[in-house]
């Protein structure tokens, strides 16, 4: 019997690693959901921004500013400090790149 209980310990230990394994993987793929959101607030936040400041303040822009930045400050308290990644091309000035190129073609 001393072969069978090796067998099942090292089966019992395999299950424990992938079991770790894909909690691992679930947490890293929640992490970059969490992530994903957060940039997808910011580029709208930035798009209500700029709305606001060419065409001038109005009640639905600055509630939609409110609201993308309580969604922000949530998200902060939960996942910590957000930071936008800047897109090499919009960091270089390119017109039409990075975030802000798609965010302003969307309806508000």
């Amino acid at each position: 019997m001393g072969l069978m209980d090796k067998v099942k310990t090292q089966a019992a230990q395999v299950a424990q690693r992938a079991q770790e394994a894909g909690k691992a993987g679930q947490a890293k793929l929640e992490e970059v959901q969490a992530k994903r959101r957060a940039d997808a607030w910011l580029r709208d936040l930035g798009a209500a921004v700029y709305a606001e400041r060419r065409s001038g303040p109005t009640p639905e822009t600055k509630e939609r500013i409110d609201r993308l930045v309580a969604q922000l400050s949530r998200h902060e308290a939960e996942h910590g400090p957000v930071t936008a990644e800047e897109d090499p091309a919009s960091a270089a000035g390119e017109p039409g790149s990075g975030a802000a190129g798609t965010a302003t073609s969307q309806p508000g």
